[in-house]
């Protein structure tokens, strides 16, 4: 195991076992954390992994984390049916991988696409996976 996917997997996991103290009475809190990685076949070097936290609080180490969470939300946590932002691209081969692993509304969630380029993936999953 690389040292960054052991990295990847240790943030997961802290994450994952620290779910905040709930009040009496009030509504359940459904935790969510989510290991996003962009890797490239061609580039390993250029591989790249970020937690995106959207509940109860959003954090600060996903660049557009607001707008990733809202984009989630729209979709249900399903990222098969993210709004993105299409547009045209070139028909470049330069594939990248996406992957999820996490917690999304309280649910264990997995995820992995690979893209034609990364553009591609960009028009495909808006601000989720710019980072």
């Amino acid at each position: 195991m690389r040292p960054r996917s052991m990295f990847a997997a240790a943030a997961l996991l802290a994450f994952a076992t620290a779910v905040p103290a709930q009040a009496a009475g009030a509504p359940p809190i459904r935790p969510s954390g989510l290991l996003l990685t962009v890797s490239s076949p061609a580039r390993p070097a250029d591989d790249r992994s970020v937690l995106l936290r959207c509940a109860p609080d959003e954090d600060e180490t996903h660049p557009e984390a607001a707008a990733a969470c809202r984009a989630l939300t729209r979709s249900g946590g399903s990222f098969d049916r993210l709004d993105g932002e299409p547009r045209a691209c070139t028909r470049q081969s330069d594939p990248v991988r996406a992957t999820v692993a996490g917690t999304w509304g309280g649910r264990p969630t997995h995820w992995g696409r690979t893209f034609a380029n990364a553009c591609s993936l960009d028009a495909a999953t808006g601000p989720v996976f710019r980072f």
